[in-house]
């Protein structure tokens, strides 16, 4: 980290302000050579950026400059917010990459630097990168949750008690003699390693939640061919994503739109009709529809009231029957959640207000929401198991016993990113844009 790294950190293209920040030891001296003067730390200030090579002018800029530790990465940093055309951006960049000791930063590699400085644990950092990608109320407040350190803070809690007991437990190997001393320390850790184990298991049976608000709810429009899914689809989206036509058999392959429900994302998907075919292309259609419905989160079997089929779908994911084309004589006697016009728009309302009190069920609870990712929680389910073996294994020799409570502090340790695991880390930080 000796070098000195830049890039822009807002998106690329014109804009009314673009930020091209730099990190390292040459931040301050890059910045004194672009203006001509020293800058004051945390203290924004309207500056002249001329370039070094031959004076001419690349912009008029507000500046920040930030000191050691007292910044993002933990190092000096210093922001230009110039003018985002593509000219200015351009000469600030290229003035930047002829200074001694300054390169183009790599993807994650602000983010890298503050974890390496101690400035973030890597459950923050994907908070950073959630929150980066979040696109609804829920998502937001989830990820600033895990920014803030509300799941850090609860993991280093659980591993520093961790700790505790593997030293006492360790400890007691030096009292092997002494009876007494030896049953106490053995009571002591055996009452805090149950406690731990509850605590875990506690957060883990969190019907997946967290995963659910990052990655959003899946439903799925299933039915016979021609009932009006398409349509239901584009008017659901408003706006037109998926071809309509009365032939049958249209759609063929899943169409996915993503709509905000209540605050909470929602992944929509169109898909082929369901039924018997001799077509190797609609048969192909049906089985991709059977596979997302069998994974989603709920169905909405649509049925053309003119011509009613019954719901196929079985399994655990429950199923809401919509009737169609209420704008047309219908079957009186179908048994249908909502009946509807895709059509017209008729009854549409009533079907997204359900949805919508769907979503809000179906997250309740997000405010303790803290696993986030399948990594948190395989890391979890590994230091509850090892404690479970070590809480149930008092027949093991004592050494045996005790290594599981220092193979559960590892997987903590994993968890934060205390324990080196270099591939993880350079997977998580991948995930990052260039000024991140």
């Amino acid at each position: 980290m000796s070098d000195t790294i830049f890039a822009v950190s807002t998106p690329p293209g014109k804009s009314g302000v673009a930020v091209i920040r730099t990190s390292g030891p040459q931040s301050g001296a890059g910045a004194e050579t672009l203006t001509g003067a020293m800058l004051p730390t945390r203290k924004p200030v309207l500056r002249t950026l001329r370039d070094p090579r031959d004076g001419d002018i690349i912009d008029r800029a507000l500046v920040l400059a930030f000191e050691a530790p007292k910044s993002f990465t933990g190092e000096d940093c210093v922001e230009y917010h110039v003018h985002g055309s593509r000219a200015v951006i351009k000469g600030l960049l290229d003035a930047l990459g002829r200074m001694d000791l300054m390169r183009p930063a790599d993807p994650g590699e602000f983010t890298r630097r503050a974890f390496e400085n101690g400035k973030l644990d890597l459950t923050q950092i994907e908070g950073l990168a959630d929150l980066v990608e979040a696109e609804t109320k829920s998502q937001r407040l989830q990820a600033i949750r895990s920014l803030d350190g509300a799941f850090h803070r609860r993991i280093e809690d659980w591993r520093q008690r961790l700790i505790r007991c593997l030293a006492l437990a360790e400890a007691g190997f030096d009292f092997a003699d002494e009876g007494e001393i030896t049953e106490s320390i053995d009571e002591e850790v055996a009452h805090d390693a149950r406690a731990l184990q509850m605590e875990m298991a506690a957060l883990l049976d969190d019907n997946h939640l967290g995963e659910r608000i990052r990655d959003g709810l899946t439903i799925v429009i299933a039915g016979a061919p021609n009932a009006g899914k398409s349509t239901l689809l584009n008017r659901l989206a408003a706006r037109d994503i998926a071809i309509t036509s009365p032939i049958a058999g249209t759609t063929r392959d899943l169409l996915e739109v993503n709509l905000d429900l209540a605050g909470t994302a929602v992944t929509l998907i169109d898909t082929a009709g369901l039924q018997e075919t001799s077509d190797a292309i609609e048969r192909e259609g049906v089985r991709r529809a059977e596979d997302r419905m069998a994974n989603a989160d709920l169905i909405i079997w649509l049925v053309d009231l003119t011509d009613p089929v019954p719901a196929s779908a079985g399994g655990k994911v429950p199923i809401w029957v919509v009737g169609n084309k209420s704008d047309r004589s219908v079957d009186d006697d179908l048994v249908a959640e909502i009946k509807l016009s895709a059509k017209t728009g008729d009854g549409i309302s009533d079907l997204v207000r359900r949805l919508k009190t769907f979503a809000e069920t179906q997250t309740s609870g997000r405010e303790t929401a803290l696993i986030t990712r399948a990594r948190h929680r395989q890391c979890l389910n590994e230091a509850c198991g090892h404690l479970k073996r070590y809480n149930s294994g008092t027949d093991l020799l004592t050494d045996i016993r005790v290594d599981n409570l220092r193979q559960a502090v590892d997987s903590l340790g994993r968890l934060t990113g205390s324990v080196d695991a270099d591939m993880l880390l350079d997977l998580i930080f991948s995930e990052f844009c260039l000024g991140k």
